[in-house]
């Protein structure tokens, strides 16, 4: 319920801007008082700003940008990152992807290998792989309300559990000082907490801009991880028990 209403909140925010307290109470039913307890946690996890009588959403977490933008958002380090990553295949392997646009980018080299599968809830993903004539499952689905990019939902969660990937590969928006990822779109995190589960390798494929910072919806840790494929060694303020093997280019 608690995070339920900080999602409600960062969509209120996300359509309009900024709203007041007064608002936000209205819209969701709840006390200006609990409105206020939200926007603090908010705050502090640098989502939104508070000013007198209400919020706005900080504008580097504005977090429901197109596909089409966020596929450029950084998308040098994503190739290099991808470059990488690829690395860890194998001919013949079966290959989760996830619907986020660094998973995207790999698809983009996956026709250099031969006999490989690959299973995504990404739409766009699955398209790319469909132009370049590689084996691609659609986890089926329905389409995400506000990434309308991936597929989601009970029917693409029991797909995934009809495989066991070789490899899974999958990003999020943020690892944090203790090395727990976190996303913002709760329904994505459980199709990729179904791909890790199912899988031999697990692959996270994190951009430097992603480190110290969190988000909305805890994903799993980095000691869940076997690698991390990134464009950057991973700060020393991120504390893990043990740093999953770090890949770079």
């Amino acid at each position: 319920m608690k995070e339920n209403q900080e999602k409600d909140i960062l969509e209120i925010l996300q359509n309009n801007q900024y709203a007041t307290i007064d608002e936000l109470a209205a819209k969701l039913f709840v006390s200006a008082s609990t409105i206020r307890r939200k926007l603090d946690v908010l705050q502090k996890k640098g989502l939104v700003t508070r000013t007198h009588g209400g919020a706005q959403l900080n504008d580097d977490n504005n977090f429901f940008p197109s596909f089409t933008f966020r596929v450029h958002e950084n998308s040098f380090e994503k190739k290099k990152i991808a470059l990488s990553a690829i690395k860890l295949i194998k001919n013949g392997d079966l290959i989760f992807l996830d619907g986020t646009t660094s998973a995207f980018f790999i698809a983009e080299y996956l026709s250099e290998f031969k006999n490989i599968r690959v299973i995504t809830n990404g739409i766009d993903t699955l398209s790319l792989l469909a132009k370049n004539n590689i084996a691609a499952y659609s986890t089926g689905g329905c389409v995400q309300e506000l990434n309308r990019s991936v597929l989601v939902g009970h029917y693409a969660e029991e797909m995934i559990k009809n495989f066991h990937a070789d490899i899974a590969f999958f990003s999020a928006r943020s690892v944090d000082s203790n090395g727990e990822i976190y996303d913002c779109f709760e329904e994505e995190n459980v199709i990729r907490k179904a791909m890790i589960k199912h899988a031999t390798k697990k692959v996270f494929l994190c951009d430097s801009t992603k480190f110290g910072k969190t988000s909305l919806f805890h994903l799993c840790s980095l000691n869940d991880v076997d690698y991390i494929v990134s464009n950057h060694t991973v700060p020393d303020f991120v504390k893990v028990d043990k740093l999953p093997q770090l890949i770079t280019d």
